[in-house]
Order: structure tokens, then C-alpha cells, then sequence
């Protein structure tokens, strides 16, 4: 955990990194912002400073302006609960998509992944993270009832199976692609016994060995699960 920023004399620390006073108030400010964020560390935080300091004023200007534009313009789509800039998401509002299919991951960037391959055409529902009693995360915490809620209006509600025009597609299959972690195996686990009584398939995702990897060195959980998701050749 990092230690709390605070001012001692005439020298500014983060964590057990000493600002330099003689920098000006200014630039010790942007070292204190940048060392906050996740992966960027003090030494990493005061070269960002100075590159900025070097940079035309247009970039840094625009840099500036997509920052507070974050939030800005920034929603969660109220469907998949995605972040977008608008509501519903592009994805959802598209009528080229399964819409009988959702693939459910833990957070924006594990979707983002899999959009980037190409080879999925369905829908997504985004949980926001996974269960972790530990940690204090439960069913309240996370996009859970949300998506219960989604699969029982689309059965109840639902037609589309045979083309017919309707609203609410019926959603046939739920993937979960949660991460292969303990947490990631619980929250799907919780997920699958929560469908069970609505009449939807519910798969998930293959897990073994990755491409480039070695048998030799790999763990037996994932020599396992490579075995039991063999397929043809």
C-alpha cells in the first residue's frame, strides 16, 4: 500500500520518494496526482511532469480536455451496464448482433477483449467484478440481479426465436467468462444455479493451455481442463 503523501519541511514525499523543494509548486502537485494512479510510481510520475512540461501547449491542452471529459461524457448503458458514450450502447442498439446470446464478464475490459477478436456476435452483460466475501463484495455489489432480471423478462416477454419482430429477443445462452481465478469460479458457479430455473443454456468459456504454451511446464489443474475441453481436429 502506499504510503500516505504528506509534507515534511521543505520536501514533499511520496511514499519513500522525496519530491524535490526546489521544484515548483506546480510541478510537485502534477508528481503527487500522477504517483496516485494505479502501475505509475513516483520516479515514473516525475518523468510524465517533465515530459508534459516539454510538450506543446495544443497537446497537453488536449490531454487535459480528454481527462475532464472522462466523466463527462461517460454512461453506463442500462442494458448491459457497459460504459458508452451514450444509452443503450452501440452494441446493445445493434440489430446485426445475437441478441439470443449474452456473454457475461467481470469487467469493460475483459468485453473489450473479446470484441477485439472478431468471433463473437453476441451480446454482453458486464458484472463490474466478481464475488469476494472477503473482500466484502456480495450479490448487491455487482450487476448480478441485473442480469437475472434480463434473462426472466426475456423469457417471459420474448419472441424472436423464429425471426418474428419483437422488442425483447429471447436470450438462449449465457456465457460466462469470468476469469479462471477462485473468485472468478464462485461468481460463475453462483450464476449458473441462479439460471436454472429459467430455460436457458448456460455455458462456459474453454480454459487449458494457451497457444505458444508447453505442456512440461504447465500446472495439472490446466493440463486437466485442457483434456476435458478437447475438441475435434
Amino acid at each position: 500500500m502506499r504510503a500516505r503523501i504528506f509534507t515534511e519541511g521543505v520536501q514533499q514525499c511520496v511514499g519513500y520518494f522525496i519530491i524535490p523543494a526546489m521544484l515548483p509548486k506546480s510541478i510537485r502537485k502534477l508528481i503527487e496526482e500522477f504517483s496516485k494512479l494505479p502501475g505509475v510510481g513516483p520516479k515514473s510520475a516525475q518523468r510524465l511532469a517533465m515530459h508534459l512540461l516539454r510538450t506543446p501547449d495544443s497537446r497537453v491542452n488536449g490531454l487535459s480536455d480528454a481527462v475532464r471529459e472522462l466523466k463527462e461524457g461517460i454512461v453506463f448503458c442500462d442494458k448491459c451496464w457497459n460504459i458508452s458514450d451514450q444509452n443503450p450502447c452501440p452494441i446493445c442498439e445493434s440489430q446485426a448482433r445475437d441478441r439470443g446470446k449474452v456473454c457475461v464478464v467481470e469487467e469493460v475490459l475483459d468485453a473489450a477483449a473479446i470484441e477485439k477478436t472478431g468471433d463473437y456476435d453476441g451480446l454482453y452483460h458486464v458484472l463490474h467484478g466478481v464475488l469476494s466475501p472477503v473482500d466484502g463484495v456480495g450479490v448487491e455489489e455487482l450487476k448480478i440481479n441485473e442480469l437475472i432480471k434480463r434473462v426472466r423478462d426475456s423469457r417471459e416477454e420474448g419472441g424472436g426465436d423464429d425471426g418474428e419482430d419483437c422488442s425483447v429477443t429471447k436470450i438462449r445462452e449465457v456465457i460466462l467468462a469470468t476469469n479462471p481465478s477462485l473468485e472468478g469460479e464462485a461468481t460463475a458457479l453462483y450464476l449458473q444455479r441462479a439460471l436454472m430455473e429459467y430455460d436457458v443454456e448456460v455455458t462456459r468459456i474453454a480454459r487449458g493451455l494457451p497457444t505458444g504454451g508447453h505442456i512440461e511446464y504447465s500446472d495439472d489443474i490446466t493440463i486437466s481442463r485442457a483434456l476435458k475441453g478437447r475438441g475435434g481436429f
